[in-house]
């Protein structure tokens, strides 16, 4: 998927949990892990919002772009 998601780098610099965070921004940590884990095929933009909130980032800290070498699309 050409959009990376680096949560877990802003985990680590806040030095803050999944769990934590999932409780600070209302979702499930099931619902984060898949966010997290890059397998989600959608965000809801309330969701990025508190997630910067939380994480005090902008969403750019959290979602970036990637070429994917090798595709035919």
């Amino acid at each position: 998927m050409p959009i990376a998601v680096d949560i877990d780098v802003m985990l680590a610099r806040r030095k803050m949990s999944v769990g934590e965070l999932a409780d600070r921004v209302g979702i499930t940590p099931a619902n984060l892990a898949v966010l997290k884990n890059g397998r989600a095929k959608a965000v809801r933009f309330t969701t990025l919002a508190a997630l910067c909130e939380v994480l005090e980032c902008q969403p750019g800290d959290l979602l970036r772009w990637e070429t994917e070498i090798g595709s035919d699309e």
